[in-house]
């Protein structure tokens, strides 16, 4: 027989890196399937939240899961909360309920709510004249006939009292509102075109790729060392995207801009980013204080730059900036090459979150939405919940009770599947809406006569007509941008919630405030040296700011991209952000794009 000579070589290589896994998982190199695996971690093993707020995390069915932290203060007026990063805190309870007459709220540190006689004078009843008032006297309530310079309307921001005069309620003219601080972006050659606003009032003007200037009104603004994207506030601190690099999203000091933690989706999933040519964030919204949905956007491998083409991944993140989940988003929609975009993003109170991608009909930012929409809706952990195709155009998002109201849509859904609210439709595109517990309030809009505009609202559950104000002789427009805000307008009564907005009466530019609860007048105050209505605006304690001179589209994205615009705050005691599901776009003065949970009492 014959010799045969096989040689045999071997080579040895280590396995390959695998990706971050997330909360309760190990990712091991599977050498038969030649790839990364994921695997739970067995129930019961220990895990860090990445939330101050739980104790004793571990492991079930993969999710990492504890007890909450009880705070406590020991003082009956204040709210116990706690933050992810920060733990326990407190902050000012809501105010006590009156009895809706003569007896009115008060606190007790020790006890809670108490009831105390409203100040001799209140107003009680149905008779408000200068003959005839319902008014508490000694704690309750009695119809006189008050004297001579009695208070028979009240003050506003920008008028004093209405005081009797025989059978006259004599008030004084209205003055323009005056401006304690004022920045202008374009004399400073800055693109800067976005505000925040901090619980404490202070300010934080942001642009579109441009160093964002923190704590703007205080004595000694700084300039952010990096530019991002698009920003926003969140457990406290500034939130950017594309900062400092692109793909990257960071938690900044909103004061100093000094980083908390810094999360790059080619660091934590390379799986993902592998091939791509770009990388960079699409959307950030904020899910609960320990949960925060990060949209990731890349141009195909083997595209140039300026592809349409678009691939989207979403990743759930802790607090400190941990991965919760991470995804890969595929629809017919997104594989398309118009430039699909999110154009809205937001989470209902219990934290799941709803997207709105649509194509894009122009190139370069700002970018403007067409149809249809995609909409998307998953869980707190970023699990797929549902998904539909409306035939309206993107728009962004606003949640109240259960309804998902589209800017662009005529139509409300519901969260929990995307079915249509009842019957009911709008009149008009829902536009800028806002909400309270009771009602869905749209943008103002055009009511066909000369002069007309109207702001209406819709009653919760069944969004139904419940009240009209007519802004009657106003050559307009009415700004879509509209805020609620919390103000008392009798002396010793509790506050009431009110649309704050911006428009043009027949004398010029003015601040007014209508009743969320009847739409009633509250007050209109004169802008001083505008051309126009506020293009934005937020609201701080005892302050309203408004942005105008933008020369960019307000709803498209970026809003008012690359335009250089003029800030101003006008100081007006007693007025606060109201505590509302949606008080304004974006989710409110820190544009967290969250449905605020109401406290009460």
């Amino acid at each position: 027989g014959g010799e045969v000579r096989v040689e045999l070589r071997g080579e040895s290589n280590p396995y390959p890196d695998c990706p971050t896994p997330v909360a309760c998982h190990t990712a091991t190199f599977d050498v038969a399937a030649e790839k990364c695996v994921e695997t739970a971690e067995p129930d019961g093993t220990a895990c860090d939240p990445g939330n101050a707020c739980i104790l004793g995390a571990t492991c079930a069915a993969g999710r990492c899961k504890g007890a909450e932290r009880v705070c406590d203060d020991g003082n009956a007026c204040t709210t116990d909360v706690c933050n992810p990063l920060d733990g326990c805190t407190s902050v000012p309870a809501p105010p006590c309920p009156g009895d809706g007459k003569c007896q009115v709220g008060a606190c007790d540190p020790k006890v809670g709510c108490t009831l105390a006689k409203a100040p001799d004078g209140t107003f009680c009843g149905p008779e408000r004249g200068c003959d005839a008032a319902d008014v508490c006297l000694d704690g309750a309530c009695q119809r006189r006939d008050p004297p001579d310079n009695f208070t028979c309307a009240p003050a506003s921001p920008c008028q004093g009292p209405g005081k009797c005069k025989g059978s006259v309620c004599e008030r004084p003219a209205a003055t323009a509102l005056t401006p304690d601080w004022t920045y202008d972006a374009d004399s400073n050659g800055e693109a800067l075109h976005d505000l925040l606003v901090g619980p404490r009032g202070d300010v934080t003007l942001v642009g579109f790729f441009v160093p964002a200037l923190l704590d703007a009104a205080g004595p000694v603004p700084v300039r952010a060392s990096t530019s991002g994207r698009r920003c926003m506030l969140w457990n406290d601190r500034l939130l950017c995207m594309d900062l400092p690099l692109s793909g990257q999203v960071s938690l900044l000091d909103r004061v100093t801009g000094s980083p908390r933690w810094t999360f790059d989706l080619a660091t934590a999933r390379p799986d993902f980013t592998q091939g791509l040519t770009t990388v960079f964030m699409a959307r950030l919204g904020v899910m609960q204080p320990d949960r925060l949905a990060a949209l990731f956007e890349a141009y195909p491998a083997g595209t140039s730059r300026d592809t349409l083409c678009r691939q989207y991944f979403l990743v759930v993140l802790d607090a400190f900036g941990r991965m919760v989940s991470a995804q890969a988003l595929e629809d017919p929609l997104l594989s398309e090459c118009n430039h699909p975009h999110p154009y809205g993003v937001a989470s209902d109170a219990a934290g799941d979150l709803y997207v709105a991608f649509g194509p894009t009909q122009n190139v370069g930012a700002p970018l403007y939405p067409g149809a249809p929409t995609l909409l998307m809706a998953f869980s707190q952990d970023g699990v797929p919940r549902w998904r539909k195709t409306e035939a309206f155009a993107a728009g962004e998002l606003a949640i109240v009770n259960g309804v998902l109201l589209n800017e662009r849509s005529t139509q409300a859904l519901r969260t929990q599947d995307g079915q249509a609210v009842g019957s009911q439709t709008f009149p008009r595109r829902l536009g800028r809406a806002l909400a309270t517990s009771a009602h869905v309030i749209p943008s103002p809009s055009e009511d066909g006569t000369v002069g007309g505009w109207t702001l209406e609202g819709y009653a919760l559950p069944n969004l139904t007509p419940s009240w009209t104000h007519g802004f009657q002789g106003w050559p307009g427009p009415v700004a879509p941008e509209m805020r609620l805000a919390s103000w008392t307008t009798w002396p010793g009564q509790p506050p009431e919630t009110v649309v704050v907005g911006t428009g043009m009466n027949a004398a010029g530019p003015v601040l007014f405030a209508v009743s969320a609860k009847d739409g009633g007048e509250v007050f209109q105050c004169p802008v001083p040296n505008a051309d126009t209505p506020a293009q934005f605006l937020e609201l701080g304690p005892d302050s309203v700011v408004m942005m105008d001179g933008a020369d960019e589209c307000g709803d498209c994205d970026p809003p008012f991209a690359y335009s250089r615009a003029r800030f101003r705050r006008f100081p007006i005691p007693g007025l606060k952000p109201a505590e509302e599901p949606w008080p304004g776009t974006f989710g409110g003065p820190g544009h967290d794009h969250h449905e605020d949970p109401v406290r009460r009492r």
